[in-house]
């Protein structure tokens, strides 16, 4: 059964204790390919980002590290630009030979709320050894707006596969002249090249810009947030941009992306060279995401945007990411979008479901 475990799987994982929780997990956090992680009671403030490292516990670690503890059982406020450690409701005892990635949910991503799973041995963020057996832990960092959080909120999520089932170019190839990945001309190049859109179909908005000075968001206030308070509108009358060091962006993709029922998909970084910028927090695309049978249709691509060192000129068409495609082990029995609570299938140029729209 190789490949990316659906959620009929993940089921029977819950039910043999391999993944647990107190309290325990409800099924609105088992999606297609993934399951949604819950923040536990207790934030511990940090000096600085940490790894477990070989041999070594995060608790033990935090004992080095911690500043203060946050109770948010009554919900807390998570200040912009400190780094935080929580403790994840989930645990996890891996049968030998499952392995599991982790990565921010679509909206953590889109409120530049850096969010990344360590854990106990942990030699890098959002990977776990197969075999895994112990806690897990959130590192949270939010870059552009304070945010209140309380116990059970799910910022991050985990994706678990058996072996190692990404499709080749040649696969990829394949699979495009089958059905097609994206509207347009395909570049595969190790994953399904993506670009930017800077040159709308209407009007000269291309995308927002994260204010400095802002007040605090409430994740658990959804459709809530004028947009205006937090975002500055990106217009660009040329087809091109000039990115700001420092400065946080959302755009979208030219192309709208499809993910068949039977694979799973992950954003990746484009290659350092082409630009000083970093795109993308949120990285899992479910199966099903722009399928025309889950309500699709073809979906873009929302990207989040920071630059680096120099102001860089970012253009119309430019590549920027990719996506590394896998397949599932089963088709899920549930599909992105179709009949549960997907935020973002059929999307264009969209912020996070906090802020009202249009």
């Amino acid at each position: 059964m190789t490949g990316v475990l659906p959620s009929q799987v993940l089921e029977t994982m819950i039910t043999a204790k391999e993944i647990s929780a107190s309290p325990a997990i409800i099924p609105e956090q088992i999606q297609p390919a993934s399951l949604d992680l819950r923040l536990g009671t207790r934030a511990w403030r940090v000096r600085a980002s940490f790894l477990a490292g070989n041999g070594r516990s995060v608790m033990e670690r935090l004992e080095e590290f911690e500043m203060h503890q946050i109770d948010l059982t009554d919900g807390a406020v998570l200040e912009k630009g400190c780094v935080y450690v929580v403790p994840l409701m989930e645990q996890l005892d891996l049968p030998e030979g499952i392995q599991a990635v982790a990565n921010a949910k679509s909206s953590t991503g889109r409120l530049d709320l850096l969010t990344r799973t360590i854990t106990d041995g942990g030699e890098e963020f959002d990977r776990i050894q197969p075999g895994y057996s112990g806690p897990l832990y959130a590192e949270i960092c939010p870059r552009s707006f304070s945010v209140l959080v309380r116990p059970g909120m799910r910022l991050n999520q985990i994706r678990f596969r058996d072996g190692q089932a990404v499709l080749s170019d040649a696969a990829l190839t394949a699979l495009h002249g089958e059905t097609p990945l994206v509207d347009g001309e395909a570049v595969i190049d190790e994953g399904l090249g993506f670009s930017v859109d800077l040159r709308p179909d209407a009007g000269t908005l291309v995308g927002y810009r994260a204010k400095p000075h802002t007040g605090v968001i409430d994740l658990d206030w959804i459709g809530e947030y004028d947009p205006a308070e937090y975002w500055e509108e990106v217009r660009s009358h040329n087809g091109q941009i000039i990115l700001d060091p420092g400065a946080f962006y959302i755009l979208v993709s030219r192309e709208a992306v499809h993910i068949p029922p039977a694979y799973a998909a992950e954003m990746a970084p484009y290659l350092a060279m082409v630009g000083e910028f970093r795109v993308h927090y949120a990285g899992f695309f479910d199966p099903g995401f722009g399928n025309a049978d889950a309500g699709g249709a073809g979906s873009r691509g929302v990207l989040e945007v920071r630059c680096h060192e120099a102001p860089f000129v970012l253009e119309h068409g430019q590549v920027v990411g990719r996506l590394v495609y896998e397949q599932m082990a089963e088709v899920p029995q549930q599909l992105y979008g179709a009949g549960i609570a997907s935020n973002y299938q059929g999307q264009g140029l969209k912020l996070s479901k906090h802020f009202r729209a249009g």
